[in-house]
C-alpha cells in the first residue's frame, strides 16, 4: 500500500481549531470527489469485465484520483487530527471509515489486475467489489456531512469574532469623537492660538469617518 493511505494512529477527540474558510472548502471538495471517484471506479470495473473499451484504464484513473483525494485529507492542514471535531473518531474509532477505505482501495487494485489479466477470479473479486460499493458510500457520506458540519462551526465562529471586533472599532470610534468634540471646543476658547487643536480635530475627525467606514464594510461583509 503506498504510504500516504497508510492508516495513521488513532487520536483522541478534540474541538475543531480555528481554521479558515478556504480550508474546510477544500477538504468538502476533496471527499465530494473521494465520492465520486468511488462510484465511478465500480462501474468502469464493470464494463471493463464487460469487455467496454477504454473502460479499464478509466477504472484505474478513477482509483488513483480517488486515492490521491483520500490521502490529502489524511496529511497535514487538512488531517484528521489538526482539524479535530468528530473526524479521527470517524476514521479511526469504531466506525472503522479509515479500515473500509482501505479495503476497498485493496480490492479494487486486485479487481482491476484481474480483469486486466483475464484471470478466472475476477468474476468473484468483481461481486465482492460491487458489494462494497454501498456500505462504502455511506462511509463516505457520513465523513462529507462532518466536514460540513466543521464549516458552519467554523464560518459560525468566524461570525462571532467579527462581531467583536467590531463593537471594539465603534467603541474606539466613540471615544474619539469625544476627543475630537473636546478639542474643537478647545480650540475655539483658545482662537488663535488654538491651531494646533483645530488640527488635532480635524485628523480625529477624518479617522472616526474611516473607523465608521470599516464597521459599514464588516457589517456588508458578514451579510454577505
Amino acid at each position: 500500500m503506498p504510504h500516504h493511505l497508510r492508516a495513521l494512529q488513532p487520536a483522541a477527540r478534540r474541538t475543531a481549531p480555528a481554521a479558515s474558510g478556504e480550508l474546510f472548502g477544500k477538504t468538502i471538495n476533496l471527499s465530494g470527489r473521494r465520492r465520486f471517484t468511488s462510484q465511478r471506479v465500480v462501474l468502469y470495473a464493470v464494463l471493463a469485465a464487460q469487455g467496454r473499451e477504454g473502460a479499464l484504464a478509466t477504472a484505474r484513473d478513477a482509483l488513483a484520483t480517488f486515492g490521491e483525494a483520500h490521502g490529502a485529507l489524511l496529511q497535514g492542514e487538512l488531517s484528521p487530527e489538526a482539524l479535530g471535531g468528530d473526524l479521527a473518531a470517524a476514521y479511526f474509532g469504531a466506525d472503522g471509515a479509515q479500515a473500509r477505505i482501505d479495503a476497498f482501495i485493496a480490492l479494487a487494485g486486485r479487481t482491476l489486475d484481474a480483469i486486466a489479466a483475464a484471470s478466472p477470479g475476477a468474476p468473484t473479486l468483481l461481486e465482492s467489489l460491487v458489494e462494497a460499493a454501498t456500505p462504502l458510500l455511506a462511509t463516505l457520506n457520513r465523513l462529507t456531512q462532518i466536514y460540513e458540519d466543521l464549516a458552519r462551526q467554523q464560518a459560525a465562529s468566524a461570525k462571532r469574532q467579527l462581531s467583536a471586533v467590531m463593537g471594539d472599532i465603534e467603541l474606539i470610534a466613540k471615544h474619539a469623537r469625544i476627543v475630537s468634540f473636546n478639542a474643537q471646543v478647545v480650540a475655539a476658547r483658545a482662537g488663535a492660538s488654538g491651531r494646533e487643536f483645530a488640527v488635532v480635530s480635524g485628523e480625529l475627525t477624518q479617522i472616526t469617518g474611516k473607523l465608521d467606514g470599516l464597521v459599514r464594510e464588516a457589517v456588508r461583509s458578514a451579510a454577505a
